[in-house]
């Protein structure tokens, strides 16, 4: 049990964020030991408090006279603010875990999915760095597969939930598919563009070769996550009218063939897999299935008819939690059952 090992003094920065809200929630209802809990927002926040298992915390600023006294930082912030602030907290031997792209290539820097590789974090310096969303829900599903036979190439579709680019990103697509309906002009101004009854490329970084940063991740991070830097990964990431829950169509090639009957035994065993589908219906894994649910859901897998050695599966995952929050209070409790602290 968790309870059983001494309580660790945490501080979360970027709390009221969706992933730093989710985070708090994990906590609370995993009953992670704590023995203080301190919340750190922008400078709009100052003066506010956050609930956290009934009390109010309050919330505070980043500034070198904050930061201190604390055994383990957990980051939901973007880049920036985690490459500014992070390193200041690991000299002061500071056990951090960070949500954002910041350190994640770095190679001194352990990029973990406990369920894949946590035998990692034995390497870690006082930082540790939590993968991309669409690469760990992928890699939830693909890992136990690879085990088996190893994996050549993935081709990856992604339809991304508006809720990875935030909470004013949902309110938008709410607002909008009323304004929509109501016939009545609405700006995007969360989004670059237009979210309701409207599919666009993923709302990051575009470059000279017409690959957007979140297709870049899936290829680099799986590659160093599974330790296998000539795994080939092409991407295409699509924003796509769902609030919440990531889905993709995986087609995978293996060095040898593996029948699909094998690769549902495999998943079903596997830990944080949900295999669901009901043939007879027509039904497999929708965001609405998965939206709130620890288990990245996985189904339809069959042969493709066109290639050798390969597989093709439709997946669904919570962005929010196995592709952020949840691997992250994951990775603290790894921590705590090593005497990290």
């Amino acid at each position: 049990m968790i309870l059983l090992y001494p309580p660790v003094k945490i501080a979360v920065i970027g709390a009221t964020g969706i992933v730093g809200r989710e985070v708090l929630s994990l906590l609370e209802k995993r009953h992670f030991p704590i023995e203080t809990l301190r919340c750190f927002a922008s400078l709009a926040s100052e003066g506010k408090s956050i609930l956290f298992s009934g009390k109010n915390i309050p919330l505070e600023t980043l500034s070198e006279d904050t930061l201190h006294n604390i055994d383990l930082a957990i980051f939901c912030t973007k880049k920036e603010v985690s490459s500014k602030w992070i390193p200041y907290l690991a000299m002061q031997k500071t056990i951090i875990i960070d949500n954002s792209s910041a350190f994640r290539l770095d190679p001194d820097v352990p990029l973990i999915i406990p369920e894949i590789n946590v035998k990692a974090l034995a390497n870690h310096n006082y930082i540790i760095a939590s993968p991309n969303c669409s690469a760990s829900i992928m890699l939830m599903v693909l890992f136990p597969l690879h085990q088996f036979i190893p994996i050549q190439r993935i081709q990856a579709a992604t339809y991304q939930a508006v809720s990875g680019a935030g909470f004013h990103a949902m309110q938008e697509l709410v607002s909008a598919t009323q304004a929509v309906l109501e016939k009545k002009p609405y700006i995007p101004k969360a989004l670059p563009f237009p979210s309701a009854f409207n599919l666009f490329l993923h709302n990051s970084i575009l470059n000279a070769d017409g690959y957007v940063d979140e297709e870049l991740k899936m290829l680099q991070e799986t590659r160093k996550i599974l330790s296998n830097p000539h795994i080939q990964v092409n991407a295409t990431c699509v924003r796509v009218p769902v609030l919440r829950a990531h889905s993709q169509a995986l087609n995978v090639t293996f060095t040898q063939e593996i029948c699909p009957k094998k690769a549902y035994e495999l998943l079903e065993k596997a830990p944080g897999i949900k295999v669901y589908e009901e043939r007879s219906k027509n039904r497999f894994p929708m965001p609405i299935d998965a939206a709130g649910q620890d288990d990245v859901y996985c189904g339809r897998i069959r042969k493709d008819l066109s290639c050798a050695n390969t597989l093709d599966l439709w997946i669904v995952g919570d962005q929010i939690l196995k592709g952020a929050a949840l691997n992250t209070v994951q990775i603290a409790e790894h921590l705590l059952q090593r005497s990290t602290f």
